[in-house]
């Protein structure tokens, strides 16, 4: 299980739900559920983390706690 922080959010734009995670670069995932939008991040994680291992890319430790937001 990852540890990343995943801020998911509807999106009127996109008529879908929105996941990031703001840890990894780009690293973002969609849904027309809550539920489907988290799934879609957890796979995302896993290829962002499959293909920094491929290039040889630093990976960042998960920091465990909440980002603040102003």
């Amino acid at each position: 299980m990852f540890k990343y922080e995943t801020i998911i959010f509807w999106s009127e734009e996109d008529n879908a739900y929105l996941a990031e995670v703001p840890e990894l670069p780009g690293c973002m995932a969609h849904g027309d559920s809550y539920e489907s939008a988290l799934a879609n991040a957890k796979e995302a994680i896993q290829l962002w983390i499959d293909t920094a291992q491929e290039f040889g890319d630093p990976i960042p430790e998960p920091k465990g706690r909440r980002l603040m937001y102003a």
